[in-house]
């Protein structure tokens, strides 16, 4: 299913049941994951690599500026998450291990963030078929009478940072992580998925365009030939 990147933006929070079918299917029990997704749609699931996909895991910058390399200038990508500070990339089974080799022999891997593969036998953690509330209700407070005591007043942000943990005015706080979310998410159940000549291309582009210096480098100018 060929998609323009905007359409991409429009889908890519929710997967669909043939997507999450393609996902299952990375499983060696299937239908004990389509269980657990129809109980808890929202619940993140560790799927092995190697069989239905392989997954190469990106600094968040650079591997947006490979997923924009890639609709702008090349096939488009498979399903893309964003976990941790960082992209990960569906690829087809066997490119966590040729693509490292690829990098080695173009001799460019030092000049960009360090790429994670992986492959057979090894497993991730997939976004859930369906986003979290960003916003959950939050319990109406419970007014308490406040007992007869001769000590000291305390000053209520003092005591409710004491209780609840936060940290009290002024004090530095630490910024949320975010959720494991779908960039472009599986909608089809096969997938195109790039292979290791696709992302050597789109990493070389987008680490020229970042600025990297290549000087002395050998690098491939020959765009890959692209499937279908």
């Amino acid at each position: 299913m060929t998609r323009t990147p905007q359409d991409a933006l429009h889908t890519a929070a929710y997967v669909t049941p043939a997507g999450a079918d393609w996902l299952a299917s990375a499983s060696a029990s299937p239908r004990g994951v389509q269980a657990l997704w129809a109980a808890a749609p929202t619940a993140a699931v560790t799927l092995p690599c190697g069989t239905a996909f392989d997954v190469i895991s990106m600094d968040a910058l650079f591997g947006r500026r490979v997923v924009g390399r890639l609709w702008t200038d090349g096939p488009g990508t498979g399903p893309v998450a964003a976990r941790g500070g960082r992209v990960l990339l569906f690829t087809t089974p066997g490119t966590a291990q040729r693509l490292p080799a690829l990098l080695g022999w173009e001799e460019w891997g030092a000049t960009a963030p360090p790429l994670l593969c992986y492959g057979r036998g090894d497993a991730v953690t997939v976004p859930p078929l369906f986003p979290p509330d960003p916003d959950p209700p939050e319990a109406a407070p419970v007014e308490r009478d406040a007992p007869e005591t001769d000590a000291p007043e305390t000053d209520a942000r003092e005591t409710d940072a004491r209780e609840t943990g936060t940290p009290e005015s002024g004090a530095r706080e630490c910024a949320p992580v975010p959720s494991p979310r779908w960039l472009v998410a599986p909608d089809v159940r096969k997938p195109w998925l790039p292979g290791p000549e696709v992302l050597l291309w789109a990493c070389v582009r987008a680490a020229r365009a970042a600025g990297c210096d290549l000087v002395g480098t050998a690098v491939t100018s020959t765009p890959a030939v692209f499937p279908g």
